[in-house]
């Protein structure tokens, strides 16, 4: 079983989330499907059926290694860079 690497390293607790949605999308007059939530600095993005995939690009930009869905009930984490769950 694959396991990440970069969980240990993340600030606890998690950060607050910076908006209730993804600000990407609201500048850009597109709907989210998903939320997701970077666990190293609290951004919102879209998830990877939305249109623009906001919380990948993030990932992209910054390198922030793990993300958990922004989603009510819901507690599942991603490894952008090691691809498993967490």
């Amino acid at each position: 079983m694959e396991q990440c690497t970069h969980a240990d390293a993340l600030p606890h607790p998690e950060p607050a989330p910076l908006t209730d949605s993804c600000p990407e999308c609201r500048a850009e007059g597109t709907e989210p499907v998903h939320l997701r939530l970077c666990l190293t600095c609290g951004h919102v993005g879209c998830c990877d059926s939305s249109p623009r995939r906001h919380a990948s690009r993030h990932h992209r930009e910054t390198g922030h290694p793990v993300m958990r869905s922004f989603e009510p009930g819901e507690e599942w984490r991603w490894c952008f860079v090691d691809h498993v769950l967490v």
